[in-house]
């Protein structure tokens, strides 16, 4: 981040002045009408505006609330601590949280070094960030739960970024054009924003919290009961695209859950059905070979041998004669 834009953050504001010299708890007049568990937009975001940004407040803790709004909060430095569900989640620089309307939550006292942004946003600010995206995917239906406002499918998202220059450059440019208030600010940081959620939904592997669902582990056991339930004709462009991922993301994905490779989870799914099929069948081996996938009849021998230090003749041999003998 720029060191005067980083600078300007790091400025103690009047309301943090008086946290740092022992005020304990947070001014709810600044916050709500009536009470601090219900944080109003209507006190932070200007009538007319879709989205605002406003640095976290340091040196105090914030007590459970919730707000009529969703907040996405980007670490710039330091750490924040957000206690959420009963889930403990410490940001640290680079990592983005989306927090869905009316979630309860409390914030940890952050200090001096712990910059934090919190981007105060209407639900109509993400319809052009929603156009951007595909409409089945994790983030895509976080938007529209909060269209909707009621039974989210996320009530939030947490992405671990650590640091990256692309969405540090994008949401520098987002913080910097809502401090000072640029004209036509809402529609380019729509589209600024979009461009996040983008880059986002590029690196899922990224996400490290979701509230109601493993996303990452409901995407690769499609991806199992898939292998599982074709494996013949099972291929990762075929998956990738029912599952709405770029083939790339879901390898990571893949790869990240199970230790193994989309072609190793194949592999090992079409030589348990080769064994299957031959100690339960009569079929001849090159038959089955072409029903596990197999048009290359050396490379299934091959590989059977490799995997079971035998061929499959004498494999089903062998195996069929212990079965008769335990019986």
């Amino acid at each position: 981040m720029r060191q005067e834009l980083l600078e300007e953050l790091l400025i103690v504001s009047e309301e943090e002045k008086r946290y740092r010299s022992g005020q304990e708890n947070i001014e709810e007049q600044l916050y709500a009408r009536e009470s601090i568990t219900e944080v109003e937009r209507e006190k932070l975001l200007q009538r007319g505006r879709l989205v605002t940004v406003r640095p976290h407040s340091r040196f105090v803790h914030f007590p459970e609330h919730k707000h009529n709004y969703v907040e996405i909060m980007y670490v710039v430095q330091g750490s924040i601590t957000h206690y959420i569900e009963g889930k403990e989640l410490t940001l640290q620089k680079g990592d983005i949280l989306l927090l869905n309307q009316h979630v309860v939550h409390s914030i940890k006292r952050a200090e001096y070094e712990d910059i934090g942004i919190n981007f105060i946003a209407l639900p109509e600010f993400f319809e052009v960030p929603l156009s951007m995206l595909n409409e089945k995917n994790v983030l895509a239906e976080f938007i529209i739960g909060a269209l909707r406002q009621k039974n989210p499918v996320s009530h939030y998202l947490l992405f671990r970024l650590q640091e990256n220059l692309q969405v540090e450059n994008l949401m520098e440019n987002m913080i910097a054009s809502m401090l000072h208030e640029h004209a036509n600010e809402d529609i380019m940081n729509q589209y600024s924003m979009g461009l996040v959620f983008l880059y986002l939904l590029e690196h899922l592997e990224n996400l490290s919290h979701n509230s109601s669902i493993d996303y990452k582990e409901t995407i690769v056991q499609a991806v199992i009961a898939y292998i599982n339930s074709d494996c013949r004709n099972a291929n990762l462009t075929k998956i990738a695209e029912d599952t709405h991922q770029s083939v790339t993301v879901l390898s990571k994905l893949i790869k990240q859950k199970t230790g193994c490779n989309f072609q190793e989870l194949l592999q090992r799914k079409r030589f348990e059905t080769a064994v299957r099929l031959l100690l339960d069948t009569d079929l001849a081996i090159e038959e089955i070979a072409l029903d596990v996938g197999y048009e290359n009849q050396s490379y299934f021998f091959r590989q059977f041998r490799k995997r079971y230090g035998m061929t499959p003749r004498r494999y089903r041999v062998e195996h069929k004669k212990d079965i008769q003998m335990r019986l």
